[in-house]
């Protein structure tokens, strides 16, 4: 019996060898390639950042650029960037007026290209190209610890759950997508969501997170307790 038990002691062993240096392959891998997609993008694009930069600032008052605090990896917070796509007083926190999106910002939504200035927070490194969505704070305080998990890798620029549906799931559905990348995140489900995610940008239409959506997810989420 001795013998038996040592025998799949020592199995066990190998098996969760074999699994940390297969996830850390995956982990390195998928760092460099966020790196060098990141860097390359950054630089080719430049030219486009300028000018929708510009198009801002001609269209309204404020900065090209909006900041937000979002939740990253295990919790820890960070300032996520986009193009600014509302007017500079508009207010996320009042449910009680509705987006005040600007002319250009309407077409950035539309297009999903205010989400391009976080190739900078993926060269960072408080992103990944693949991952779960970042959220504001507020999410993850009304999260279970369960729930808290989808947390447990780099929020992404786009994910399993912006392949399945996007803002038409409701915020549990989302939060289920999430916790099974991140049960089964691999290099070929990041290749599978690359393309699916280049399909859906091109081709399909999502409804889009404004205000009224964040009040009712984050009060779903209250109410879950």
């Amino acid at each position: 019996m001795n013998g038996v038990s040592i025998g799949l002691d020592h199995q066990e062993k190998e098996t969760a060898l074999v699994m940390r240096k297969s996830g850390f392959l995956y982990c390195v891998i998928k760092r460099t390639f966020d790196i060098l997609v990141s860097l390359i993008s950054l630089i080719l694009l430049s030219p486009v950042f300028l000018l929708i930069a510009i198009l801002i600032r001609i269209d309204s008052k404020g900065p090209s650029i909006f900041k937000q605090i979002r939740t990253g990896r295990h919790g820890k917070t960070f300032y996520l960037y986009k193009f600014r796509s509302m007017s500079i007083d508009n207010d996320v926190y009042d449910f009680s007026k509705k987006d005040q999106h600007t002319r250009v910002g309407k077409l950035l939504r539309k297009t999903s290209l205010d989400e391009l200035p976080q190739l900078l927070n993926i060269l960072k490194g408080d992103m990944s190209l693949i991952g779960p969505r970042p959220w504001i704070p507020d999410y993850y305080e009304n999260m279970t610890i369960v729930q808290r998990h989808r947390c447990d890798v780099r929020p992404g620029l786009t994910g399993l759950a912006q392949c399945n549906g996007r803002n038409s799931l409701t915020i549990f559905d989302k939060i289920e997508n999430d916790l099974t990348y991140v049960n089964n995140c691999s290099l070929m489900m990041d290749i599978k969501i690359i393309f699916l995610t280049i399909k859906i940008v091109f081709f399909t239409k999502h409804a889009d997170a404004g205000k009224s959506t964040i009040h009712n997810e984050l009060n779903d989420l209250r109410n879950q307790r």
